[in-house]
């Protein structure tokens, strides 16, 4: 797929908003072949047939993911959410370990780390958290891009701080992975939902860990996480995968035989291709605000926007059919594939009324 032309097409192919849809930051629009999927799952269950296509949905998402976060599919994990991830990486921490964090971050990947009242977290606005590792820093744990409103963190200063004082990392794609590309083999831990830029139904997050696997302990671990599943049903499971796959939790499979898809169309569009999509139509979005005489949050080659004080226009341009999010006050608009420079357009009119 290297044309303008095949990326507009297999776009119109798949998706068919009723509105002008940019809030991809909450939740991203299901492709047509994704509700197709999920269709013929619920189908599946409704007739009595047997499930096994199901639970090859799990691994084809399981290797589709592994190609766009660049490890080996055996490093990935596939859970139902961020914060469930979190806290197997918070749970192997010692008492007394720090753990650096991003002002405001998303709670997913901050919470199961106060929760466990015996670390020590510390918290520095995003510009400062690479030159804020320091020895004894057991953990930098921040995310990609923000949500709140777009910044993308310094990813390569915060890898090269956390090695040379010997912390760990832990990076939360969520808000990046589907239109950043990603280089998850540069941390200890990633973490991504599948339901924003990657196109998938709720209910799907997958974690990737390193080889071996990180200190990490499977606390989580039910049937799904044996080297044999379907062989350790009964009683305490007698042998853990030898792979990631003993950090999965239960597959909600549905969401997996739709994600299936939104992952096969995210490869054949490529990431790079969609990257530039949507940075461009953030940028466009910027050069208009400015000629408003508004500014938005520094975020530069972000794809999520966010505007200081017009967040209370949210209600107003939903009833006007455009999705935008209110975040903190914010208007925050987020720009993916499916969004095109007449969508920008109709956002920057809406807002000089």
């Amino acid at each position: 797929m290297n044309t303008t032309e095949t990326f507009e097409s297999l776009v119109r192919a798949e998706f068919t908003p009723k509105s002008t849809y940019l809030n991809t930051a909450s939740n991203g629009l299901l492709p047509a072949r994704t509700v197709a999927a999920l269709h013929e799952a619920a189908l599946l269950r409704a007739e009595g047939r047997p499930l096994t296509p199901l639970y090859e949905d799990v691994e084809s998402c399981r290797a589709a993911y592994a190609r766009l976060a660049g490890v080996p599919a055996g490093r990935v994990a596939a859970g139902a959410s961020v914060a469930a991830h979190t806290g197997v990486i918070a749970a192997a921490l010692p008492a007394g370990a720090e753990v650096l964090t991003a002002e405001d971050d998303f709670t997913s990947v901050l919470n199961p780390f106060h929760v466990r009242g015996d670390l020590k977290v510390r918290t520095v606005p995003l510009e400062r958290i690479a030159e804020s590792v320091r020895p004894g820093t057991a953990l930098v744990a921040v995310s990609a891009a923000q949500s709140a409103d777009g910044r993308v963190a310094d990813l390569p200063a915060l890898r090269e701080a956390a090695r040379a004082h010997g912390a760990r990392t832990y990076v939360d794609f969520s808000q990046a992975a589907g239109w950043l590309p990603m280089d998850a083999d540069a941390y200890d831990y990633t973490a991504s939902v599948a339901f924003k830029w990657l196109l998938g139904p709720h209910g799907a997050a997958f974690l990737t860990v390193p080889e071996d696997f990180g200190g990490l302990t499977p606390v989580l671990a039910g049937w799904v996480a044996a080297e044999k599943p379907w062989d350790s049903c009964y009683g305490p499971v007698q042998e853990l995968a030898r792979s990631a796959r003993r950090f999965d939790l239960t597959h909600a499979l549905f969401t997996f035989a739709g994600l299936r898809r939104s992952l096969d169309l995210v490869e054949e569009l490529g990431v790079a291709a969609i990257h530039a999509h949507d940075v461009a139509l953030a940028d466009r979005f910027r050069a208009g605000l400015a000629d408003l005489g508004h500014e938005p949050v520094p975020a530069p080659g972000s794809a999520i926007v966010s505007v200081p004080g017009l967040g209370s226009r949210q209600p107003g341009l939903s009833e006007a059919g455009i999705e935008v999010s209110n975040r903190a006050g914010n208007l925050r608009a987020a720009f993916h594939l499916y969004n095109t420079a007449a969508d920008v357009d109709r956002l920057l009119e809406a807002l000089s009324g």
